[in-house]
């Protein structure tokens, strides 16, 4: 029973000592993250690689939408807005238009 006790209370004191230790090093990180988040350089930089991945995943899109769009089901290419044709004014389910 006395070391059933022991190593409870061992347990208790290193739950706490390593809770307190932990969140220190916790807030330590996210201050250091903040820091970095907040750095114009990284945000110029992940600002730029947002854009070009946009730009990239357009081109891509157009890519495959001219290849494919001729072999989906019509009823398929319909609902997909870059799929239909392309430059003309057009108005979806919704009621909205492009143009």
């Amino acid at each position: 029973m006395r070391y059933k006790v022991t190593f409870l209370a061992g347990v208790a004191l290193g739950y706490v000592v390593g809770t307190a230790a932990g969140r220190e090093r916790y807030e330590g990180m996210k201050k250091s993250a903040r820091r970095v988040a907040q750095n114009p350089v990284v945000r110029n930089a992940a600002e730029t690689a947002g854009q070009n991945g946009r730009a990239f995943a357009g081109k891509a899109f157009a890519a495959v939408g001219d290849k494919v769009g001729g072999a989906l089901p019509s009823s398929v290419a319909r609902r997909v807005p870059g799929l239909r044709e392309r430059g003309q004014g057009y108005e979806d389910e919704w009621g909205t238009s492009n143009t």
